[in-house]
C-alpha cells in the first residue's frame, strides 16, 4: 500500500522534460537500427545551427533538407507540425525547439515507427496530426507573414520558452494564432497516442496534469489556406517511395500543374466544410479522413525517412574497411538516380497526375502508380455500349471507371433531354453542392474489384467496390453488404447501385428507371449520367458521412474512361481472351455444310434443326 503511494507520488514529481527525454531514448533504441541512428545523427549534425552549445534546426533548414517546393508554400505548416510533434507527448512543451531529441520524435511519428514502442497508438496518428495543424479562432482563412526566429531561444529549456513573454511565437508559426496549446478533439480530451507513450513510461498522471493546461481545445481549427498548401504538397508526395528524392516529382510544377493541384485540393477541402469556408474542426477531420482519405498522409513516411539516409556515409567503403566508424564522402559522388518510369503511361481526358494522386488518397498507391492502363476512352472508341464492351470485357483484374460531365438545367432544353427526363422518376432532390466551382462540372467514379461482364439477372461487384465523387467535392461512398447490386452492364446502360433492369415492363409497375439510394447511372447511349444521393439509405452504397441531405446530379457526359489496374501480364491475358473469342466467332461464321447437301439437310431435319419437306417438326417421335 505504502509502496504504491510512494510510486504514485514519485510519478507526479517527475518533470515532463525528464519523461520526454526518457521517451526519446526509448524511441532511439527500439525504433531504429544502429546504422539508421548513425545516419540520423550525421544528417542532423551536418545541417544544425549551434548556439550556446545547443544544436537545433531552423525552419529554412528543415524545408531545404526535405526539398519542400517554394511554389506550394507549405514550408511554415510543415515546420509548425514538426515543432508540435517534437514535444510529443506533452502539448505544454510545444512549440519545441528542433533539437536532436525533438527531431527524433518527429521522425518516429512521421514514419510510424512508434508502433515498436507504443502498442496502442497506431490508429491515433491522424489525431496527433490534427493537433499539430490546429490553431485557435482568430481569422482562419489566411497565413500571415512569418515572424523572425528569436535566436536566443535555443539556449533556454523548452518549458521556459513556452512560459516566456506570453508564449511568443517561434519562426514558422502562423502569426495571429495562439498555437502553443494543442488543438484537440471536440468529443474526447485524451490523446490515445500520448496516453500510450506515457503508459510505456508509467507516467499517466503526469500526462493528465499536463493536459489541464489545454484550456482551448474546443475552439481548435485548421486554417483553410494552411491545409490547402499541405494538401497540394501531399498530392505531389503521393507517389514518393523510400529514398526517392522529392525533386523527381516537384521539378515539373508548371503553372498548369499548380492550377490542377489547387483545383483538386479545393475539392478535398470542400469535403470537410461543404457549406461554409470556416476552419476545419476535429469532428470533420476525424469523420472525413478515415472514410474518404485513409492514405492522405502516407507520403510523409518516405519524405521523413530521408533523415535515415545520410549522403555523407559511404557504406561500400565501410564494408571494405576494418575501421569501426563510417567514412564520410562528398554528396557530389552520390550514386546516380535510377531511370524514372512514368507514373502514368499516358494521361486521359479525365485522369492526369493530379487526379491519380487524389485516387491514391483512398486507394493504395501501389495499385495505381505505374499500374494503370487505359482500356476505354469514349473520345477515342466512341460513346456506345458496344464499343465499351469491346474494350473492357476480358480484363481479368480490378478497374476504375471515371466519368465527367456538366450538370443539366432543371427544364430540358431539347428532345434528347426530354427523352431522358421521361425515363427517370420525377426529380425531387436539388443539385449537389458546387463548392468553389462555377462551371457546373462534376466528376464521379467507381472502383470494381472484379472483372466486367454483361449482366442479365445478377449484378457484379463485391464489398470492396467503391463509388466516389472527385469534383467539385471529394467523397467516397463505401459498399454496403445489405444490398449487393453494385454494378450492372446491359444494353440499356451502365449502372452502379441500381438493381438489374427488367427485361420487359411489368404490368402495374412504373416504367421509369429505378434509381438506388446512392447510385450512378449512365444511359444506353452513354450521353447522360445521373448520380443520386438519398439520405434514407438502404442501397448498395452507404450515404455521405458529412452531407446529411439528399441531392441528385443529372449531367451530360463530356468524358468517360475505364482504367485497368494491372500491368503487362493482365493486358496479355485480355489480348489472348479476345483473340480466342474472335477465332471462335470466325469458326462459327465459316461453318460449312458437307458436299452432300441433301444428306446434310436430312441429318439436320432428323436433329430437329431444320423442317422436313412435309413441314413437320424435326425430332418428333410421332
Amino acid at each position: 500500500m505504502g509502496q504504491g503511494q510512494s510510486t504514485e507520488h514519485a510519478a507526479r514529481n517527475v518533470t515532463t522534460e525528464h519523461l520526454s527525454h526518457e521517451l526519446a531514448q526509448r524511441f532511439a533504441i527500439k525504433c531504429f537500427t544502429p546504422l539508421e541512428l548513425t545516419h540520423f545523427k550525421d544528417v542532423f549534425r551536418t545541417l544544425a545551427d549551434d548556439q550556446d552549445g545547443i544544436q537545433f534546426w531552423k525552419e529554412e533548414t528543415l524545408c531545404r533538407f526535405l526539398v519542400i517546393p517554394d511554389a506550394l508554400g507549405p514550408g511554415p505548416v510543415i515546420y509548425q507540425m514538426a515543432t508540435y510533434l517534437g514535444a510529443f507527448p506533452f502539448p505544454s512543451l510545444a512549440p519545441s525547439i528542433l533539437t536532436r531529441e525533438a527531431m527524433l520524435n518527429v521522425v518516429v511519428v512521421m514514419t510510424e515507427r512508434y508502433g515498436k514502442v507504443l502498442k496502442k497508438g497506431k490508429a491515433d496518428r491522424n489525431k496527433l496530426f490534427f493537433r499539430s495543424l490546429a490553431v485557435y479562432d482568430r481569422g482562419m482563412s489566411s497565413v500571415p507573414e512569418k515572424p523572425e526566429l528569436d535566436t536566443s531561444t535555443p539556449s533556454k529549456a523548452r518549458h521556459e520558452i513556452a512560459a516566456e513573454e506570453g508564449h511568443e511565437r517561434v519562426r514558422g508559426h502562423v502569426a495571429g494564432f495562439d498555437i502553443d496549446e494543442a488543438g484537440s478533439d471536440e468529443e474526447e480530451d485524451d490523446d490515445e497516442l500520448s496516453l500510450a507513450a506515457l503508459e510505456s513510461l508509467d507516467a499517466i498522471e503526469v500526462f493528465k496534469n499536463d493536459q489541464k493546461a489545454d484550456t482551448k481545445v474546443h475552439h481548435a481549427r485548421i486554417p483553410i489556406d494552411n491545409f490547402r498548401g499541405l494538401l497540394m504538397l501531399l498530392l505531389v508526395l503521393a507517389p514518393l517511395e523510400s529514398q526517392e528524392p522529392l525533386t523527381r516529382y516537384a521539378e515539373g510544377l508548371t503553372e498548369s500543374r499548380l492550377k490542377g493541384l489547387r483545383r483538386v485540393a479545393d475539392s478535398i477541402l470542400w469535403s470537410f466544410i461543404p457549406e461554409e469556408n470556416a476552419g476545419i474542426s476535429y469532428h470533420a477531420f476525424n469523420t472525413i479522413v478515415p472514410a474518404s482519405l485513409p492514405y492522405l498522409f502516407d507520403g510523409l513516411n518516405p519524405l521523413f525517412e530521408h533523415f535515415l539516409f545520410s549522403k555523407n556515409i559511404d557504406l561500400s567503403r565501410r564494408r571494405r574497411s576494418t575501421a569501426s566508424h563510417p567514412t564520410l564522402r562528398s554528396t557530389a559522388s552520390s550514386v546516380p538516380d535510377s531511370p524514372f518510369e512514368p507514373l502514368l503511361p499516358r494521361e486521359g481526358e479525365i485522369l492526369d497526375l493530379n487526379i491519380l494522386s487524389q485516387l491514391s488518397f483512398f486507394m493504395k498507391g501501389s495499385n495505381l502508380f505505374r499500374r494503370l492502363r487505359l482500356l476505354y476512352s469514349g473520345g477515342e472508341a466512341g460513346f456506345s455500349i458496344g464499343s465499351f464492351e469491346q474494350k473492357v470485357l476480358n480484363w481479368r483484374a480490378p478497374s476504375i471507371l471515371l466519368v465527367s460531365g456538366t450538370r443539366l438545367s432543371v427544364v430540358p432544353h431539347d428532345s434528347r433531354q426530354r427523352t431522358l427526363a421521361d425515363k427517370l422518376p420525377p426529380k425531387k432532390h436539388p443539385d449537389g453542392v458546387s463548392g468553389n466551382s462555377k462551371s457546373n462540372k462534376v466528376v464521379y467514379g467507381v472502383y470494381l474489384n472484379v472483372p466486367w461482364k454483361q449482366t442479365h439477372k445478377e449484378a457484379i461487384g463485391d464489398s470492396d467496390s467503391l463509388l466516389f465523387q472527385l469534383e467539385p467535392i471529394h467523397e467516397v461512398f463505401h459498399a454496403s453488404t445489405i444490398n449487393r447490386d453494385y454494378a450492372t452492364l446491359t444494353k440499356s446502360g451502365i449502372a452502379f447501385g441500381n438493381p438489374p433492369a427488367r427485361a420487359k415492363p411489368v404490368s402495374g409497375l412504373s416504367s421509369h428507371v429505378y434509381l438506388g439510394a446512392v447510385s450512378l447511372l449512365l444511359d444506353e447511349s452513354l450521353e447522360y449520367g445521373v448520380f443520386t444521393h438519398d439520405v434514407s439509405g438502404g442501397g448498395s452504397f452507404h450515404p455521405s458521412k458529412v452531407r446529411n441531405h439528399s441531392w441528385q446530379d443529372r449531367f451530360e457526359i463530356d468524358s468517360l474512361e475505364v482504367w485497368g489496374c494491372g500491368g503487362d501480364e493482365e493486358a496479355e491475358r485480355q489480348r489472348v481472351a479476345w483473340a480466342f473469342e474472335e477465332r471462335e466467332a470466325l469458326a462459327r461464321k465459316n461453318l460449312n455444310l458437307g458436299k452432300d447437301i441433301e444428306a446434310d439437310r436430312a441429318l439436320l431435319a432428323m436433329a430437329g434443326l431444320l423442317a422436313s419437306e412435309n413441314h413437320t417438326s424435326g425430332g418428333s417421335m410421332g
